[in-house]
């Protein structure tokens, strides 16, 4: 692909609810521009964005793809980006490095939940938005019935640009609002949606606002440069019609992104003062991260600002390292295209970069600049992995960071309770594609569960115990003896030791290995093996032998005098109770709250947000929201949101309580 100005540039997000043609809107224009002989096929697995197996398995994407796109002297970097929610992290990637959105819209099923969600996004990226409405060629597919769902959804500022001739199994083609000579079927349509262009574009700018409040007529081209500016300020959302499969609509769709959207050197906002010329100091943001287990680590950049050649050395800011740039490439899909060098304004990417991750910025040592990475989501949902093969433990957790490399919403943690560990995506399926990649790239099978509850034990009561550690085999024997009491806690309060011993019945040299045999001894419960918690013990009294006794033998003892003590003071299990934010839509306020009651929840507020969503607040023992993404997800129809955070640890119920002792029994018998 040849080289482009930054005036010839345009960077553009494809974004829409799973479904909407957003792959096959890709396809079709590198068609339309001669790219590809053929339009691929999202269910056949050929399309050039979606090339992973997961995506190819599943029939949808399920990362962001670059592809460039050469049409009329001009390069489009279109970034393809994924519509199930699970992948939002994509999403928001892609909006860090992009100019403009094209909003894609099913014609059949109008707004849809992911299509508000993202355009949300998009607008408050401040990104200038245009609407794409595709598959005007499938039942259901009607003009009226979709401006009035896009309009209520996102203003009247969402203006046709174009409208469709035909419908359904008549859709034909598209005639442009400014174009004269419409057919006679949609003479009025076009007449209607022109003087709707031409108030919307008036009310943006005063010059021709007073043209035409004095009755003034607006030339096309009057019109055509007032749309541009609007559409950059965001004034005015132009819609075009088309069908990605045949092509129908492409072409004004291309020439669209083209004459409305703005080149990295025209945008506004905090883009503005990042995009720099290329003299300046380079500024190159890496916002995607591959890991490939052939080629290595592929870190894919948009230069801000500079140029970034090949064959150099940068600086990774982030990290305050010298990094050597082999080669630089232009990625299209999964080609990889060498060229020399990228310019401000353009997206590429490098390989082998060994301390760059997905945020840090590619800049030069004696001026460096650092540009601000992407806010990603947090992980709401999370299940613990154990490798499939037991002798794969050592590769897990390489390959867990490296797949971890490509996806900073996917987040690896040990559970220090139970020690189980832990992936945390943005739902089920995410996670799902994160293991069967590790598995296909470095060879690592897994196995996904529930992750376990973080329970605790402690005392409801005191008891005064004690333990005498004595053995005698001939010569030198053993011999520590403690009392022990052992009572309650403040809840959250930890763990506190005393010694109150007197007239020296156990030394002061042994005193620390009493609390270091306590300490050990409330890793585990007598419960169910659990942490004990919230307990304060004293060592009260005691013997020693003059030669028997040791630091060892009195560590012994107290341990097993806290665990008697534990079991004669009433010993109870705790759960984690999290605070849970949920924010649903009005009308499913009332299911959401019967599901948290049902979930041994307890509902502290309900306040209308006036916007059509309504924000819960609610305490849940963490027993009962451990796939709660899911369940949430399945309730609102995708609509819910929420975080969840612990706040403390409260009694478990006796009748579940039980059923934990059990379940940990029935586990000791079968390890």
């Amino acid at each position: 692909m040849a080289e482009f100005g930054v005036n010839k540039l345009r960077n553009v997000a494809l974004l829409s609810h799973s479904g909407a043609g957003k792959t096959m809107i890709v396809e079709a224009m590198l068609f339309a521009t001669g790219q590809t002989s053929r339009i691929g096929n999202t269910a056949d697995g050929t399309t050039v964005s979606d090339y992973e197996p997961e995506e190819i398995k599943r029939t949808a994407s399920v990362q962001t793809s670059v592809v460039p796109i050469s049409s009329g002297g001009h390069k489009l970097n279109l970034l393809d980006t994924p519509g199930f929610a699970d992948f939002r992290g994509d999403v928001v990637s892609a909006l860090r490095v992009a100019d403009a959105v094209v909003e894609v819209v099913s014609a059949h099923s109008v707004v849809e939940v992911g299509t508000v969600q993202t355009w949300e996004m998009a607008k408050e990226a401040g990104l200038p938005r245009l609407i794409f409405v595709n598959k005007m060629d499938r039942e259901n597919a009607d003009f009226d019935r979709t401006m009035d769902s896009i309009t209520a959804a996102f203003g009247r500022e969402c203006v046709p640009v174009n409208v469709p001739i035909g419908a359904e199994a008549s859709f034909s083609g598209v005639h442009d609002v400014l174009a004269a000579n419409p057919p006679a079927e949609v003479g009025d349509r076009v007449a209607s949606a022109y003087e709707r262009l031409i108030e919307v574009v008036a009310e943006s700018d005063d010059d021709l606002a007073t043209k035409y409040l004095e009755g003034e007529d607006l030339s096309t081209e009057d019109v055509s440069s007032g749309l541009k500016r609007a559409v950059a300020s965001g004034e005015v959302i132009p819609v075009l019609f088309g069908v990605a499969t045949s092509g129908t609509g492409i072409e004004e769709l291309t020439d669209a992104i083209i004459n409305l959207f703005p080149s990295p050197s025209e945008v506004g906002g905090k883009r503005a003062q990042e995009q720099g010329a290329a003299d300046d100091p380079l500024a190159a943001l890496v916002f995607k991260t591959s890991a490939d287990p052939f080629v290595g680590k592929l870190s894919y950049f948009r230069v801000m600002a500079g140029t970034l050649k090949s064959d150099s050395h940068v600086w990774n800011s982030g990290e305050e390292a010298d990094e050597r740039v082999g080669q630089v490439f232009v990625v299209t899909g999964k080609e990889t295209h060498a060229v020399p060098e990228l310019g401000p304004g353009d997206i590429g990417a490098v390989s082998k970069l060994n301390s760059v991750q997905t945020g840090h910025t590619l800049t030069e040592k004696e001026r460096p600049v650092t540009l601000a990475g992407a806010a990603f989501p947090t992980p709401i949902y999370h299940m613990a992995v154990h490798p499939t093969d037991k002798t794969d433990v050592d590769k897990l957790t390489t390959a867990l960071a490296r797949i971890s490399e490509e996806d900073p919403t996917l987040v690896i943690e040990r559970q220090p309770d139970t020690g189980e560990l832990l992936v945390g995506g943005l739902g089920d399926t995410h996670v799902v594609v994160a293991m069967e990649k590790m598995n296909r790239k470095f060879a690592v099978d897994v196995d996904l569960a529930v992750p376990k509850v973080a329970y605790k034990e402690t005392v409801r009561s005191t008891a005064r115990v004690e333990h005498k550690h004595k053995k005698q085999s001939g010569g030198h024997g053993q011999y520590g003896h403690v009392w022990l009491e052992i009572g309650p806690m403040a809840r959250g309060t930890g763990f506190e030791f005393q010694a109150k011993v007197v007239g020296g019945s156990v030394p002061k040299e042994y005193i620390p290995s009493v609390a270091k045999g306590v300490a050990k001894a409330m890793d585990g419960g007598v419960l169910a093996g659990f942490p004990v918690v919230d307990v304060k013990t004293t060592l009260v009294d005691g013997s020693t032998h003059p030669v028997d006794s040791s630091g060892i033998c009195f560590e012994i003892a107290a341990s097993q005098a806290f665990q008697k003590g534990i079991r004669a003071a009433d010993p109870i299990l705790l759960e984690p109770i999290m605070t849970l934010t949920v924010t649903v839509p009005d009308d499913a306020a009332g299911d959401v709250m019967g599901d948290m009651n049902g979930r041994r929840g307890r509902i502290h507020g309900m306040v209308p947000q006036g916007d059509g969503t309504t924000v819960i607040e609610a305490e849940v023992p963490q027993a009962e929201v451990l796939q709660y993404a899911t369940d949430l997800r399945s309730q609102t129809h995708g609509q819910g949101t929420f975080t969840m955070a612990e706040t403390r640890l409260e009694p478990v119920p006796d009748f579940l309580a039980g059923r934990i002792v059990k379940a940990h029994e029935k586990e000791a018998v079968a390890v």
